[in-house]
């Protein structure tokens, strides 16, 4: 742990569950269509005033899920030269991992940066 993470005091109970769910909830885009943007959009905008801690969380994912998504489309531009089906199922894997890993840190109290992200959001 940085000694900058030792100094800020650990969030409640709440703001780190609001946090978790700005990660978690790019994982309704298994059942609804544009729901990986949608869902971390939506409870950003509704809980960013709640907590510092949320609002950096909910950038982060967001950002996150605009570089998924702008990845996601290169590789299927790129299956017509067949390199897209492998990056396609690169993209969600790491996706899913890195969505998951970023809820579990959020929990902890601990501010998740994304590896390979475009912050478009500041």
């Amino acid at each position: 742990m940085s000694d900058e993470q030792q100094l800020l005091p650990t969030p409640s109970k709440e703001v780190r569950q609001w946090a978790m769910f700005c990660h978690l909830s790019a994982l309704l885009g298994i059942w609804i269509p544009f729901g990986t943007l949608i869902g971390p959009l939506i409870l950003w905008q509704i809980k960013r005033e709640m907590d510092p801690f949320v609002d950096a969380q909910g950038k982060e994912a967001l950002n996150f899920q605009i570089t998924v998504a702008i990845a996601s489309a290169i590789s299927i531009l790129l299956m017509v030269v067949v390199i897209g089906f492998f990056l396609i199922g690169l993209v969600a894997i790491g996706a899913l991992v890195l969505t998951i890993i970023g809820g579990v840190k959020a929990n902890e109290g601990v501010p998740y940066r994304y590896p390979f992200t475009w912050r478009l959001i500041k």
